[in-house]
């Protein structure tokens, strides 16, 4: 057996099952990298769901598409969730528990009372407001009311982050705290009648809004019963909420020394119980202020013990920056200093000073993104340390995070304490990292809109720092966070930051002159208008979308607005919307109905002649001349003389007509049968009088009255069909000129001046076909611009004769010819 190709090599036959044989090979694998020399084609998520009556179709690239919901795909009534289903929800919508040692669980001291009322007013179908300082306990005492209210209500407690959240966010997400509805988000309407029957106590924590807003949420939803938490700056409620009142003060002295020793995890000393009496005088007994005392303390006591704790990190001989020399001698440890009293109210400076430093470099991206820490799922690629996940326990345990949500940002006072100590300095940077990771994240397909949405305060904040701004690429970075962020939060149904993520990216786009990317954004505000009810709005930025595609000759992205902008007007009630058509999408010229008329030569159009080469057709008809032949008809026989000059000219084309027709009566009468049949091409000669101007018309006259075929206005001549009298163009698609300009021979009474073709029988020189006088056309050609002689060709094509409708088709300048000759034949018959 050969070693390189292991298989059955007897009888003749080659390795046809294993390996690469010549026989069957093996399917080839999924490359994990693409080909260099091939394009890789670009993944689109496309997520359809349903938005009261619409279908929305969200596509990334062309814009989000909308329309009526066909019949059969409208979801059911949502169903309710059981409490299994709630608390399942409720622990995947909680902060993800920091990586790390935990941190010490600290009771809630002196908030017994406050407790017992809330409960009360709750179970009694009472709304109530909680007021109280930032850092004062407002989040430790919500879960403890929500451990006391879990059997109040038949819906359970909804827990719900009034964070950067208007009244309608809230609305929806009570309703999806409630119902199971996967890709379903009702309108107005049916949003109003679901929240309505639901009864639950809703524990709303950093509430931002009062007033107006709150009011309309407390009608809406009249069977909950709500504990607002919120701080005094936020606007009071409006009288008739008929809310209670509970203001959330500070701990007490002896409280805030028992909650420090609960941090610390032993007794203090007397020299750290009067550091703390000091401390809570000073911080007002925030309880905040005492966890973070804590973490002071705690890191004092490693330093103590271990000098060089923090010398990796920073400080001289293995010692903090802030710790003064002479302080290393070992009495039980190193003496360290207790932190300074403006140290205790303000700690972030000095706690970040003794952290890691992924630790650090975590708190310089939240302050770069104005508050909002990372997911620490981003923080290893953020950072560049794949252990930089741990950095969100060690600023959990230092009281430096707040739960907002999902997610964490900085406590109540650090992003200033930091911006303070020089955390902020490369913000910009920063934030562009962050946003350039975010993009690249957002926008992978094996990412789901639901984790997006997760992220999306940090995502959103992160293209807020960039606009405006001031370095280069910075408008162009947040322009592709959007682009790639705000079709999932679509997907999502966190319509809110959607619409945020919306408005930043066409300030952006506007301002980094992406007139492309600036359409979408429009093209996509106005979907969401229309979707949340504002026809008036969607109309706007529709129309808006659409000229910027139209400039931009974006075909599919037109189309796509122009079926949003129809299905406004459809839903609003007013007239269909008039769209100016982009370049390129112009609609055929319509064709006048006509009976089948004799083949003449029509003037291009400009769209024609931008098109391509101008081929004469017989039966094109260009919209100048079909426009004039209309006006013509309407006017009546003598409509063409619109001018002094031109009667004058057509008289006198008249005049030498009458002298000219007796010639044509006689060649006519001794023309014999044979030659006309032998001689099916005849030369039509044209020419130029010396009385004529140059605004003359052409004049060639029937002998019957009917209007004959003539040239057209760009000075071509027509040349008989061999089946009869009917003129036919000229085979060159061009007329021909004369360089030496117009001759200044008076036309003769001779059929032609010039000399005919050499192809053609010398012999022939009647234009009649036969003795009949009304089926031969003139034979001398009206003077045109041109100024020599045209002969034409011999190939003609018969075509059947239709003299009375070739007046349509050939202008202004044969009407008149036409006209004239119609009045002095009689006179010649």
């Amino acid at each position: 057996m050969d070693p390189t190709h292991r298989g059955p090599e007897e009888y003749g036959r080659d390795n046809d099952s294993f390996g690469e044989g010549p026989g069957r090979r093996r399917p080839a694998r999924d490359q994990l990298t693409p080909d260099p020399g091939q394009p890789t084609p670009p993944q689109a998520r496309v997520v359809r769901l349903i938005s009261g009556d619409y279908l929305l179709t969200v596509n990334p690239v062309d814009g989000s598409e909308v329309e009526l919901c066909p019949p059969g795909e409208q979801p059911g009534p949502p169903t309710r969730r059981t409490a299994a289903g709630r608390a399942d929800r409720e622990r995947a919508t909680a902060p993800p528990v920091p990586p790390g040692p935990p941190a010490p669980q600290l009771p809630l001291l002196e908030r017994a009372q406050e407790r017992e009322r809330l409960v009360r007013l709750l179970a009694q179908g009472r709304s109530v407001r909680l007021t109280g300082p930032a850092g004062s306990g407002r989040t430790a005492l919500l879960d403890a009311v929500a451990a006391d209210c879990a059997d109040l209500a038949p819906d359970g407690v909804v827990r719900l982050s009034g964070y950067k959240r208007t009244a309608t966010d809230l609305l929806y997400g009570l309703f999806e705290a409630v119902h199971d509805a996967p890709l379903h988000r009702p309108d107005r309407a049916g949003l109003l009648e679901k929240v309505r029957s639901i009864g639950a106590v809703v524990l709303l924590d950093d509430l931002e809004f009062g007033g107006a807003p709150l009011e309309e949420l407390l009608d809406a939803t009249p069977e909950c019963a709500f504990l607002f938490a919120t701080v005094p700056e936020v606007a009071a409620p409006t009288t008739d909420s008929h809310l209670e009142e509970v203001f959330l003060a500070g701990l007490g002295r002896s409280a805030a020394v028992d909650l420090l020793e609960q941090a610390v995890e032993r007794p203090l000393t007397d020299e750290e119980a009067n550091w703390a009496g000091d401390l809570w005088f000073e911080s007002e007994g925030l309880p905040l202020r005492f966890v973070q005392a804590g973490a002071l303390l705690r890191q004092r006591d490693l330093l103590r013990t271990d000098p060089d704790a923090y010398g990796e990190y920073g400080g001289r001989d293995g010692l903090p920056a802030d710790v003064p020399f002479g302080h290393d001698q070992a009495v039980d440890g190193v003496h360290i200093p207790l932190p300074s009293l403006g140290e205790g109210a303000a700690p972030a400076a000095l706690l970040a000073s003794r952290l890691s430093g992924p630790a650090r470099d975590t708190l310089r991206f939240a302050v770069a993104l104005g508050g909002e820490v990372p997911h620490q799922a981003h923080l290893p690629a953020l950072i560049g340390d794949t252990h930089a996940d741990a950095a969100l326990g060690e600023l959990a345990g230092c009281g430096l995070l707040s739960p907002a949500g999902p997610r964490y940002r900085l406590a109540a006072g650090v992003v200033t304490q930091l911006e303070a100590a020089g955390y902020g300095e490369d913000a910009t940077d920063r934030a562009r990292t962050a946003a350039q990771h975010y993009a690249w994240w957002a926008g992978h397909p094996s990412v789901t809109p639901e984790r997006v949405t997760a992220e999306g305060d940090a995502v959103v904040a992160a293209m807020a720092q960039l606009v405006p701004g001031d370095g280069a690429g910075q408008t162009s970075v947040a322009v592709l966070l959007a682009r790639s962020a705000s079709p999932a939060f679509a997907a999502g149904l966190n319509w809110g930051a959607w619409e945020r993520a919306l408005r930043i990216g066409q300030e952006a786009a506007r301002i980094a002159g992406e007139v492309a990317e600036e359409a979408y954004f429009h093209h996509e505000l106005g979907v969401l208008a229309l979707l949340a009810g504002n026809p008036d709005r969607a109309r706007a930025e529709l129309e808006t979308s659409i000229s910027m595609r139209g400039v931009l000759a974006d075909k599919s992205g037109a189309v796509a607005g122009r079926r949003a902008l129809a299905l406004v007007a459809d839903r609003s009630g007013g007239p269909l919307p008039v769209v100016l058509t982009p370049p390129g999408d112009e609609l055929p010229v319509p064709r006048t109905e006509e009976p089948p008329s004799a083949p003449t030569r029509a003037t291009p159009s400009v769209t024609q002649t931008l098109s391509g080469p101008y081929q004469a057709a017989p039966t094109v008809i260009s919209r100048q001349s079909a426009a004039k032949a209309a006006g013509g008809a309407r006017g009546g026989r003598f409509a063409v003389f619109a001018g002094a000059r031109r009667n004058l000219v057509a008289t006198a084309a008249g005049v030498l007509l009458t002298g000219v027709l007796g010639t044509v009566v006689a060649l006519g009468l001794t023309s014999g049968d044979d030659d006309v049949q032998g001689n099916q091409d005849v030369t039509t000669e044209q020419s130029r009088s010396q009385d004529d101007g140059e605004d003359e018309v052409p004049a060639d006259s029937p002998a019957d009255g009917s209007t004959p075929g003539s040239a057209s206005s760009s000075g071509s001549a027509a040349t008989p069909g061999p089946s009869g009298g009917e003129p036919t163009p000229s085979s060159s698609g061009t007329p021909s000129t004369d360089p030496t300009g117009p001759s200044d021979t008076p036309s003769s009474d001779t059929p032609s001046s010039g000399k005919p073709s050499s192809h053609r029988p010398t012999k022939s020189t009647s234009p009649t076909k036969s003795s009949t006088p009304t089926k031969s056309p003139s034979p001398t050609a009206s003077p045109t611009d041109t100024g020599s002689p045209t002969p034409t060709d011999t190939a003609t094509e018969p075509e059947p004769s239709s003299p009375d409708t070739s007046d349509s088709a050939s202008g202004p300048s044969s009407s008149s010819s036409a006209a004239v000759s119609a009045d002095s034949s009689p006179t010649v018959a």
